[in-house]
This record gives C-alpha cells, structure tokens and sequence, in this order.
C-alpha cells in the first residue's frame, strides 16, 4: 500500500495535512489585519476590503457610525434596560421612515426615485460569504485538534488558563457587554497597532523569551523530575 502525499489523522473529519508540513505561527487577527492593509484591490475581495477600511478608520464615517451604534445599543438595552425587541422596533421603523421621506422629497423635486430592482446580492458575494464562513469553520476545526491530538501540553494547558480567564471575566460582564467590549477592541486595536506596531513586536518578543526560559526551566524541574520520579516508582513496582 503506497503512502499519500498527505496523511489522514483519524481524528481530523477529512482535513488533511501534508506529511512534510510545518505548523505555522498563527498571527493575531489584529496583526493579519494591518499586515494586509497593503494587499492591492485587485488580489482581495471587495467585502474584505470595506471591511478593512472600516477597521482601519480609513472610511471614518462608517467606522464612527459603527462606534455610535453600538455605544447606543449597549446603553440602551444595558443601562436603560430596553428589550432588544422594542430597539429593533425603533431602528427599522426609523430607517422605513427615512426610506420614506427620502423617496416623496425626491418626487417632490421632480427627481427619479432609486430602483428598488438595482438593489441585489450577486452570486459572487454569495460565494465569498459562503467561503468565508467554510474556512472559519475549518480553521476552528484545526485550532481544536491542534490543542489537543497534537500532544503539546503546553499550548493545551494555555488554552485552558485563557478559557478559565474568560470564564472568570465573563462572570462579571454579560454577553451584551462581552460584544460590546468586543466590538470597540476591534476598532481601536488595529489602528494602535498599525501606528505603534514596531514597538509592540519588540515588547511581544521580549515577553516571548521570557515565558520560553521559564518554560524551560519548568520543563527541566518539575515536569522531567516528576515523570524520573514516576519512571523509578514504576521499576520498582
């Protein structure tokens, strides 16, 4: 039976990795961001780029809208304690109401209303959204088995110390509050990194070395000292 070019880990759900593949270093969403701010119009999608421009405050009227309605939501369904309902019900209202005004003052003007027949989600944006979700769902796939079939404890045992954090941290907030927080994080993080990226790459590989000498020196006293332990207990056995 002749071997693949690629090896099939029972475990995998039909994702495959090449035999002679190295892992590659995953990059913050923040960094792939910015690192990708250069990438030319043609080589990306249209939606990939809106959205990056509005990440990077390059349109920065739709990046403050986002910030005000978010801001707006989460005050009122958090501090004033609305039902998402009944906002949801002000907010379409609103923009029927504008919809509205908008298309009697075009008559009003003796201009032609906007074709209602132009406006259509083509099959090209379709498909992106649909492969952008698949690969999502591919990547958290391989995120998963990484953290755990690939019998690396430590990155197993920091996955379980973020999770925990999180978990503490979410007892404090709720999930209105988590996106939230999420959301304004994501329209200030890239932009800081973008102006003070330098700087932050040299503190993250000064922070880096010094979490590698102390997992080293964990290694070498704790971890290899108990399995001795556990080895000679087992012999004598």
């Amino acid at each position: 039976m002749g071997l693949n070019a690629a090896t099939r880990n029972p475990y995998n759900f039909g994702l495959t990795r090449p035999a002679e593949e190295k892992p590659k270093s995953r990059l913050p969403w923040f960094q792939i961001i910015t690192m990708s701010a250069a990438t030319p119009p043609s080589s990306s999608s249209p939606a990939l780029d809106t959205f990056r421009d509005i990440i990077l405050w390059r349109r920065k009227k739709v990046s403050a809208t986002v910030v005000l309605v978010s801001t707006a939501t989460w005050i009122l369904l958090q501090v004033y304690q609305f039902n998402f309902i009944t906002v949801a019900s002000w907010f379409i209202i609103f923009i029927l109401a504008s919809l509205f005004l908008w298309g009697n003052v075009l008559r009003l003007l003796g201009k032609e209303p906007p074709n209602v027949s132009d406006f259509d989600i083509s099959e090209q944006t379709t498909m992106e959204i649909t492969n952008t979700y698949r690969k999502f769902l591919e990547d958290v796939l391989r995120w998963m088995f990484h953290v755990t079939v690939d019998e690396n404890w430590f990155v197993f045992a920091r996955t379980l110390a973020g999770l925990l954090l999180l978990s503490y941290v979410g007892a404090f907030f709720d999930f209105l509050t988590l996106v939230y927080i999420g959301t304004t994080m994501m329209m200030i993080v890239p932009v800081i990194y973008m102006k003070y990226g330098d700087q932050i790459q040299r503190s993250e590989e000064r922070v880096k070395g010094e979490m590698g000498r102390f997992y080293e020196i964990f290694d070498e006293k704790v971890v290899r000292q108990t399995m001795s332990k556990f080895v000679k207990e087992k012999k004598n056995d």
